[in-house]
């Protein structure tokens, strides 16, 4: 069971019937997408080709940014606004979306570019998963 999940279950509200499991993978699917956004851009910036890469670096801060908010969005409860929810999911879904067909275009060449894509393709279907749980 994650962190997140197991922080879920000791939050003494109501959460409004959404399903803690696939919130909590949302928001773990998020966090990890975040660190590897972040490790990517900082390897594309070490690569010889980093000229070739400005816009994978670009597309992994947005992402990393995104779902790092996302993630903290989706960790808060009180006060709960299911508007601010659904539009932080929707702009995580088409981050992590933008940001795996970017990576995917330079996997073959950098490893890091191919697991971090892999990150944001697990994140893009968390966040459409739990848009389609809270409606």
């Amino acid at each position: 069971m994650s962190t997140a999940t197991r922080m879920l279950e000791t939050y003494p509200g109501d959460l409004g019937g959404v399903d803690r499991d696939k919130l909590g993978a949302c928001i773990e699917a998020c966090i990890e997408c975040a660190q590897a956004c972040t490790a990517c851009a900082d390897a594309c910036l070490s690569e010889q080709m980093v000229a070739e890469l400005t816009k994978c670096i670009r597309t992994d801060l947005d992402c990393s940014d995104i779902c790092g908010s996302t993630a903290n969005v989706l960790s808060r409860h009180t006060g709960y606004d299911a508007n601010v929810t659904r539009a932080a999911l929707e702009s995580g879904r088409i981050v992590c979306g933008a940001c795996a067909d970017e990576c995917e275009k330079h996997a073959d060449m950098h490893e890091h570019c191919r697991i971090c894509a892999e990150a944001c393709r697990r994140c893009e279907r968390a966040c459409a998963e739990l848009l389609d749980a809270i409606g």
